[in-house]
């Protein structure tokens, strides 16, 4: 688009920070809908359009555009995709009301979700591969088409098959009073901090993993192999996770989830140049640490959930889930902004034609290694006295049957 550097980051941070009013606004709206065709299901089919559009005009532009395109239609995609994923997983939240069956249900969408993202990854290899299709903007043309193809056959399977509960109290407690039943809400608090600091850290290793890679490795040509190992192992541990929340409970699976990222992490500083596939073991531990990281948090968020239901009387999924949003997405700013904060610190170049000494790369390797397992022990402190075991939540189940 001839967008410089400067004017998209200025642009992405103006609608992150739209997203802090729409996120619980549609939160807000979702819950107090009632159609003949459910809560949820409407806002997945009015939104789908809207998003295939933006897409399409963001994966390929017009010829000319420019910083007001950009601007347009990402704010767009923004709007589209707070209609689409609240309701989406407010309706997942409520298929099961039982403690270890919610695990399953997001452990399902967990898995079908990587394949969506392991195939982003490989779609644009297979095309440089098999067809000579090579470029970013045969890249992005690719991604866009795609997404564009398979995004109407994904919505229309899921409002078609996927049953919507009709035990919907419509919520009608103002905001102000809404907002304090959630902050009293001690469960949730404690669910959500750790959340956000444990997006925070994989967000850091997100950020640095290509700098690492391309500058500590030096094999930036092999980067997206390894980001299959990742997804690949990270798919492989969901049902793990799954079958070990229900041996042990969800906050203890989730705290071993967090151990397991905070010691295996600073392996990587043992890695230098030429030490690519010495990476493979090390990325394969981290992945299947991330197979737990958002299964057993949105299942335990269900969970917490239902505290606010007994207390208020009403249905206030989606407003949840609109918080949940935007906080994992204030997880993703700030762990960047913290990884690129430190990177600088340390006095590292990120320019091409830039040559870092043998102490800038130990601080890149040091930031990438181990920066993250901080938070990971952070958010271990702070999940580590959970209260809502299966026993608890089954009394409260009881006691929400009652209210019927």
């Amino acid at each position: 688009m001839g967008v410089s550097l400067v004017v998209a980051a200025n642009i992405i941070l103006a609608v992150r920070i739209f997203d802090v009013i729409t996120d619980p606004l549609f939160g807000f709206i979702n819950d107090r809908t009632t159609t003949r065709w459910g809560k949820r299901r409407p806002w997945l089919a009015i939104s789908t359009p809207l998003m295939m559009l933006s897409i399409y005009m963001l994966f390929i532009p017009p010829e000319g555009s420019g910083a007001a395109h950009l601007f347009i239609w990402m704010m767009l995609l923004s709007i589209a995709t707070t209609m689409i994923m609240i309701p989406y997983y407010a309706w997942g939240a409520e298929l099961s009301p039982d403690y270890n069956e919610r695990s399953r249900v997001t452990g399902w969408r967990e898995m079908l979700g990587l394949v969506g993202s392991l195939s982003a990854q490989l779609i644009p290899s297979a095309a440089l591969l098999f067809f000579g299709l090579g470029g970013s903007a045969n890249v992005l043309t690719i991604l866009g088409i795609s997404m564009v193809v398979l995004m109407p056959i994904c919505v229309a399977l899921t409002i078609s098959k996927v049953p919507e509960t009709k035990e919907h109290v419509k919520s009608t407690i103002s905001p102000i009073q809404g907002l304090k039943l959630m902050l009293e809400n001690a469960p949730f608090k404690r669910l959500i901090l750790t959340f956000m600091v444990g997006g925070i850290a994989l967000s850091i290793t997100t950020t640095l993993y290509l700098f690492f890679v391309t500058y500590v490795l030096n094999a930036e040509e092999l980067a997206v192999y390894m980001f299959t190992f990742f997804f690949i192992s990270n798919f492989a541990a969901v049902p793990f996770w799954v079958w070990l929340s229900k041996i042990i409970g969800k906050h203890k699976a989730y705290i071993a989830s967090f151990t397991l990222f905070a010691f295996s992490h600073p392996l990587y500083l043992l890695l230098g140049e030429g030490d690519f596939w010495w990476m493979l073991p090390i990325t394969i531990l981290t992945g299947f640490a991330a197979g737990g990281f958002h299964v057993l948090a949105n299942s335990m968020q269900a969970d917490v959930i239902d505290i606010d239901t007994l207390k208020s009387g009403e249905n206030r999924t989606a407003l949840f889930f609109s918080t949940w949003s935007f906080t994992q997405k204030m997880a993703a700013s700030l762990g960047s902004w913290l990884a690129l904060t430190a990177l600088a610190l340390v006095g590292f170049n990120t320019s091409p034609e830039a040559s870092n000494n043998s102490d800038q790369l130990f601080g890149l390797r040091l930031l990438f290694s181990s920066m993250s397992s901080i938070f990971y022990f952070i958010a271990i402190a702070i999940i580590w006295k959970y209260p809502i075991t299966e026993d608890v939540h089954s009394e409260i189940r009881k006691s929400l049957e009652k209210q019927k």
